[in-house]
């Protein structure tokens, strides 16, 4: 139950964006916006997030996990409840859209990225690889099933998606309650200062590799979302599907990366050399498979080569994950973690607007230049991460003696 717990905070995370890519093209022409305007509902979501990160992160290692996690839940569901009220009642409804999703956004930062610290405070060893591997594959189920779910509550009407929300939260902030126990803290957190140096000193001996980290998990939401608006726009536009129908399109390539998710982190354990081979791997599929698709626009074609990629994102995320979570000592992984899940959400957050405006340009130059990124984040893994050839002491419990970087 306490990995259930765990599992629905990131699970309750993606449905703030993934519930909504469905229901876009019907916001536009009820609200008689611009694509880039509708693009800018996920991106404040995303950059309010990836802004309130950062402290959120430094807070859980001061004070405790839950004490972050429980009110930005009660946040995020407020968040919905205003953006939801603003549709029905409101004669400006975008701008308090906005400012709902910009509360959720300050929400969502203290849930995934707190978790993924939580897990590497309560579980060691092989034990936390394929529990931070069922984290993400349950950020992958959400986003499987969030474009159904946002399918399905659109037929009542568009923004039944916002009141869902609160719904949601408020299982998370159950399960959370009462199924999650942390250890408590021996010692007073260190003082600011302090922290900051430490913070400073990891960064100085692990900076190179944790940016190439950094940076591929960005791309890979990066990647992710601006696809889904990409598909979301075209089964609409060329296609004239919507609905369901359309929900349970968008989640094809989501089932796949869940599935590989869930597979590589039961199976990577600690297994640094397979790890880093399996990021490499993972990239350069994504990489094959956004430039060949080019040369396919029947939409069956198309997804057989999409999922290609969502397996090559399924591969590289939990390896990531696995590596950034163990790479430091208890009191700084809370910020070290959440600056992860701030370039995660910054990913997110330009995917959509970026891929609209390579839309409106090219649609062969947007597919060779996000094969063209992940191709740059694959060479960059191959060259800064080097996995040592001695194994560490049995009495750590970090990274920082088993891997050895440039």
């Amino acid at each position: 139950m306490t990995i259930f717990a765990i599992g629905s905070i990131p699970l309750v995370l993606v449905l703030g964006n993934s519930m909504l890519i469905p229901i876009l093209p019907k916001m536009k022409s009820v609200l008689d916006i611009t694509q880039f305007k509708v693009s800018l509902i996920i991106s404040a979501f995303s950059i309010a997030a990836a802004i309130s990160i950062p402290v959120l992160g430094y807070l859980s290692d001061r004070f405790t996990r839950k004490a972050i996690i429980i009110p930005s839940l009660i946040l995020y569901g407020s968040g919905g409840l205003l953006a939801g009220a603003a549709a029905v009642w409101f004669s400006n409804a975008y701008i308090w859209i906005m400012a709902g999703r910009i509360m959720q956004g300050m929400g969502a930062a203290g849930t995934a990225p707190i978790a993924m610290a939580l897990t590497g405070d309560l579980f060691k060893g092989s034990e936390q690889s394929k529990v931070l591997g069922l984290v993400e594959a349950s950020n992958g189920l959400g986003k499987v099933i969030s474009p159904i779910i946002g399918s399905l509550l659109a037929l009542l009407f568009w923004y039944a998606a916002f009141f869902a929300f609160p719904v949601f939260c408020l299982i998370s902030v159950l399960l959370t309650i009462f199924f999650i126990k942390e250890k408590k803290k021996e010692k007073e957190p260190p003082p600011v200062g302090k922290y900051v140096k430490g913070l400073i000193s990891v960064f100085k001996t692990e900076g190179r590799w944790l940016f190439a980290a950094y940076l591929t998990g960005a791309v890979c939401l990066f990647t992710l979302f601006g696809i889904l608006f990409y598909i979301s726009d075209i089964l609409e536009k060329d296609h004239h599907i919507d609905g369901v129908l359309k929900g349970g399109i968008l989640a094809i390539p989501l089932l796949f990366m869940t599935a590989t998710s869930y597979i590589t982190g039961s199976k990577i354990g600690k297994k640094m050399k397979l790890m880093k081979t399996l990021i490499i791997l993972g990239l350069l599929l994504m990489t094959s498979s956004f430039a060949s698709l080019i040369f396919f626009k029947k939409l069956i074609p198309f997804f057989a080569v999409l999922v290609i990629s969502s397996i090559g994102t399924g591969l590289v995320l939990p390896c990531i994950n696995s590596f950034i979570t163990g790479s430091v000592p208890t009191d700084r992984r809370g910020f070290v973690t959440s600056l992860y899940g701030s370039v995660r959400f910054l990913g997110v957050a330009i995917g959509p607007p970026i891929f609209s405006t390579l839309m409106a340009w090219s649609r062969t130059g947007m597919f060779l230049i996000t094969a063209g990124l992940t191709l740059f984040c694959a060479l960059l893994c191959m060259l800064l991460i080097h996995v040592a050839k001695k194994g560490p002491s049995k009495e750590s419990d970090t990274l920082f003696e088993k891997l050895q970087f440039t």
